[in-house]
Order: C-alpha cells, then structure tokens, then sequence
C-alpha cells in the first residue's frame, strides 16, 4: 500500500466527480469521502487491518485529515481502532446489516418526506441533473459509475431535508448497505443486480420530482427489500472469507481463497 493503484486512482477521479454533484468539502471532509469509497469499494477488505499511513498513501492527504476522518469512521463503526495495532476494517456482518436494513427503512421515509417538502431550486436542478444521468447511462453503467450516482443521490436528499444530525446517522448505514451491495453484485447478480437497484433508485428520483411523498416512499422501501435480498444472497453463495478477511480459508495450494 505505498502507493496509488490503478484503481484505486480511478476511484480518485470519480470522487472528485461526486463532489462536484454533492458540493465542496475541506480536506477533512475529502479524507473522509475517499476513505468511505475504499470501504465500499472492497479495496479495503473486509477484516483486514491496516495503519493511518496506509490510508494517507491511499487517499493522498495528509496526516491530520486523514486522522480526523479516521477518528469519525471509528465513530460510526466502519472501522474499528486498535490501540497499538493501527486499524481494522469492520467486517460484513449480515445478521446485523439485515437489522440495519430495517432502521434504515424507517430513516429513508423520514428523509424523502421531508426533502420533498423542503427542496429548493438549485437542489432539484442537482436531481434532475442525476436522474438524467442515470437514465441516459442505464444500459453501459458500471458498478462504480452507478455508486458515484447513488452516494450524490443520497447526500442531496439529506441536505434537501433539511436535518443536519442525518449527516452523522444515516450516511454510514448508507455505506454499509452500498458496500454488502457492490460484494453481491460484483460477485453475484452481475448486471441484473445492478440494473435492478438502478431501476429502483430512478423510480425513487422520479417520484420526489412528483412531489409524490406516498410513492417516493413505497420505491423507496422497495430498494430497501432488494438490499435485504442481497444480503440473503450473500448468505447462501458467498465465500465467507469475502465477508470478513480474518477467517479466510487456504486454498490447496496454500494460499488463501480471497
């Protein structure tokens, strides 16, 4: 990890694309952004342990950035802190990520109701922007490009909402859901997974640019129930060692299945 990968470049570049949808950020708030797109990305597995300097290699920011953003992902238990020992990336718990499937549910209501009511001008002119986006792209979309879409799609409804405490609630269950999803769908359903939760979200768009708070909802409890059928799916097919890096199994020749 001492230096940037090719992807991990590419997943550079189209973040500055998704600040550009979602709006100026200081560098902590960069850091904080990269390093959420690493942990969705898989290019931070899954259980595996790591240091700041890694992450400061990564993301190419600087310590104290880099430290602060840490300190919040810890905070909202993407990762977690071990004294002494660096980091450790929190693994894929399905039990409990079925569980926050649920609490989302509820929050993703709360959120569409009231972006709707309070969206401003500029801001439906940034959703009208990605929901073109998204229905020009739908047959040559790619995994990462329909992320960058997805994560400005959710960021503007919060701040549509007008409820700042959603910042620091809702968007690391956001994470958590967006990265089980991107396992399943690069290991599993393919583009059909992929282009089912695009239909889902541009059903979602299109009913907050109704104004329609009763549909928004039931499309947006509809992307919530694919996300629980990912989860199911990653239950009964994955490679339990994609889920958490620690109990990953040698293969016959030794090395380990990951």
């Amino acid at each position: 990890m001492n230096s940037l990968t090719e992807k991990t470049q590419k997943a550079v570049e189209g973040m500055a694309e998704a600040a550009m949808l979602s709006g100026p950020a200081d560098l902590t708030g960069m850091a904080y952004e990269r390093i959420e797109e690493l942990f969705i990305s898989l290019q931070l597995k899954p259980g595996m342990s790591l240091r700041t300097q890694d992450l400061q290699d990564l993301t190419g920011l600087g310590r104290t950035p880099v430290h602060q953003a840490v300190r919040r992902l810890a905070a909202e238990t993407l990762f977690e802190i071990l004294p002494r020992n660096g980091l450790c990336v929190a693994p894929i718990d399905l039990a409990r990520e079925k569980r926050l499937a649920m609490l989302r549910r509820d929050m993703d209501r709360f959120v569409l109701s009231a972006a709707i009511a309070g969206m401003e001008g500029n801001q439906r002119a940034r959703l009208g922007h990605i929901l073109r986006r998204s229905e020009q792209e739908r047959e040559t979309i790619t995994l990462d490009r329909f992320n960058i879409l997805d994560k400005a799609f959710d960021i503007l409804m919060i701040q549509a909402s007008r409820e700042r405490f959603l910042e620091r609630s809702l968007r690391p269950l956001k994470a958590f859901a967006r990265r089980s999803g991107y396992l399943d769908i690069s290991r599993i359903s393919r583009q059909d997974g992929l282009r089912d939760s695009l239909d889902r979200h541009i059903a979602i768009m299109r009913a907050v640019m109704d104004g329609d708070v009763a549909c928004a909802c039931a499309m947006s409890d509809r992307l919530v129930d694919l996300g629980v059928e990912m989860l199911d799916r990653l239950e009964r097919d994955i490679d339990p060692g994609l889920l958490d890096l620690r109990i990953a199994l040698p293969d016959a020749s030794g090395q380990e299945e990951v």
